[in-house]
């Protein structure tokens, strides 16, 4: 059975700047921190295709990969996918807002496969991604939360 997360969190901050920040994709090793450079490579619309490096691994293996990423700004939504999957079979992540009156809900929603000759099966990515998306969504929300003044 393929891989599957689905990670949430409540930032205290207008779905607008939310928005705006996450999907500022030149931004990113700003936001994350796992992300040492973004590369746009080509825009046509809603549609972005990038390349993203990782800062090097425990193992300094630097990861390097090309991703297409689609924004709805009208559904709060936004999908993307590795066009160069690398270690997976195929990745596809969904993100959702959702406008709260406390604040904004961010879901990530990742769907994938891994290759059978990659170093880690779906049962070791999915806690993997599920541990680092809980990390990555508590630095997105203490950045986007002292942006909107309400750390």
């Amino acid at each position: 059975m393929p891989g599957h997360t689905d990670n949430t969190i409540l930032i205290n901050a207008p779905v607008d700047l939310v928005w705006e920040i996450t999907n500022d994709l030149e931004s990113w090793p700003q936001l994350f921190s796992e992300y040492a450079s973004v590369e746009v490579l080509a825009r046509e619309g809603q549609l972005t295709r990038f390349r993203l490096t990782m800062h090097p691994d425990e193992n300094g293996q630097i990861w390097s990969w090309v991703s297409e990423r689609e924004t709805d700004r009208d559904a709060l939504a936004v999908r993307a996918r590795r066009v160069e999957p690398g270690p997976f079979e195929f990745m596809e992540i969904r993100w959702e807002y959702q406008d709260m009156p406390q604040g904004t809900g961010m879901r990530w929603i990742q769907d994938f496969a891994m290759k059978p000759t990659a170093p880690i099966d779906d049962a070791g990515m999915t806690d993997r991604i599920n541990q680092n998306s809980r990390v990555q969504m508590e630095l997105i929300r203490a950045k986007v939360e002292a942006r909107a003044g309400r750390s």
